[in-house]
């Protein structure tokens, strides 16, 4: 399915990364509510500030700049009306004090949204701000239902109520003919606020909280909008091939 109502932006987002086996085409800006399914109470404004203190919004501004999930920050979960396979994401976010996000490629595998500013780096696990959520499965005993996850290498997490950004290369699991999965998805690599977090990290297979259903060629982007509020002023998608 082609993403509808979008609008085509400058070819501005191109990290250094060898083994790209094409040129991209030209990014997505995926700041629109048409770009997305499921909106809810996500919402646009001119500005909102996160609260440095509390778990909710200081002010929001009318307009039409920044996209956020409603004046309560909590909503439904957002997805993309476009799907995408290898994709390079640039994002800029804004969450307030302790609250909670997370993008998820191919609708499965997240990149987690976290206020963990100040945290030391010999403490950051899979759910702090940049990680690569856990795995789940409920057949396993307690206390292990949760496997895998990577925690960013270091925290360059900005204060709440500050902008901040991702920019992200994910490669695709690859499927042979028959569609059995040959290759893992991989975080090729994450930068976080102009910090690399990621480099080549596998995963091999969808994170707690993704899409049900098997592993597939393309899938949606979906946002996280009911852990807490979160807002985005920058969300831009290029789809490209990794080899």
């Amino acid at each position: 399915m082609k993403l509808s109502l979008l609008i085509v932006l400058p070819a501005l987002f191109v990290l250094p990364l060898a083994g790209r086996a094409e040129t991209p085409p030209e990014p997505l800006q995926l700041l629109s509510l048409d770009a997305w399914t499921d909106t809810g109470a996500w919402a646009r404004a001119a500005e909102v500030h996160g609260s440095t203190q509390e778990k909710q919004w200081k002010s929001v501004t009318p307009g039409d700049v920044v996209l956020y999930n409603g004046a309560e920050g909590k909503t439904t979960n957002m997805v993309s009306k476009g799907e995408h396979g290898d994709v390079e994401l640039e994002v800029e976010f804004m969450i307030p004090k302790s609250s909670n996000s997370g993008i998820y490629l191919m609708g499965r595998y997240e990149i987690q949204i976290l206020d963990s500013y100040g945290k030391p780096d010999n403490g950051l696990s899979f759910s702090d701000c940049g990680g690569v959520y856990e795995r789940w499965d409920d057949s396993k005993p307690d206390g292990s239902k949760g496997y895998e996850g990577t925690a960013p290498r270091t925290n360059a997490s900005t204060a709440p109520g500050t902008w901040q950004t991702y920019q992200i290369q994910f490669r695709a699991p690859r499927f042979d003919g028959g569609g059995k999965k040959v290759e893992n998805a991989r975080f090729l690599r994450v930068v976080h606020n102009g910090v690399v977090i990621h480099e080549d990290v596998e995963v091999t297979g969808p994170t707690r909280g993704g899409a049900p259903g098997p592993e597939v060629p393309r899938g949606t982007i979906i946002v996280q909008g009911d852990h807490g509020p979160v807002a985005f002023r920058k969300f831009i998608v290029r789809h490209t091939r990794f080899e």
